[in-house]
């Protein structure tokens, strides 16, 4: 049943990512003609274009893509729960439809940060992936520059940021128990 769990949560998560990833590209204003950007939105319009007509956008936030994101994460644990024989609980459903949400977002702020990580390592030049996931996350690496500087030449600021994200996941694992 592993193999099963397998097939069904991996579509259902590379989907959600991707949405979640329109919407941050979106709220962080990235370069929309950049590939990747290109690549988000083509892969994701046909979910998000119809929505957009029912949920408008608030203070320049995407809400039609928040809400397909949270249908998705929605969809995968109904579809798990269907799938294997659980009992339906709406409450449990929704409530863990919220968990798995948020625990994906997480998830792709940890591995953009992992890759901005690594590019910068190995990158010579220009890079139009490194570039938007510099847009992505710098607005968040910016404040903890303010208080860490870089040491030596050396940045810690993205090693401080994922040892916050590796705890926000603790934290909601914990909660969760």
């Amino acid at each position: 049943m592993n193999s099963v769990h397998f097939l069904v949560t991996v579509p259902f998560d590379l989907f959600l990512m991707v949405v979640l990833l329109r919407f941050w590209l979106q709220a962080a204003r990235a370069d929309f003609y950049n590939p990747l950007s290109q690549f988000v939105v083509k892969a994701t319009s046909f979910a998000v274009n119809p929505l957009r007509k029912l949920i408008p956008g608030f203070a320049g936030l995407d809400i039609a893509s928040l809400v397909l994101a949270f249908v998705v994460a929605f969809a995968k644990v109904s579809t798990l729960v269907l799938l294997f024989g659980e009992k339906w609980d709406t409450g449990a459903v929704l409530f863990a439809g919220v968990l798995t949400f948020i625990g994906k977002a997480l998830q792709l702020l940890f591995w953009v940060l992992i890759i901005r990580a690594i590019l910068s390592w190995v990158s010579q030049g220009y890079n139009p992936i490194e570039a938007i996931f510099h847009q992505l996350t710098e607005p968040m690496l910016r404040p903890i520059r303010k208080v860490i500087p870089p040491i030596g030449g050396l940045d810690l600021s993205i090693l401080v940021l994922i040892i916050g994200l590796q705890f926000l996941q603790f934290l909601l694992m914990d909660l969760t128990r």
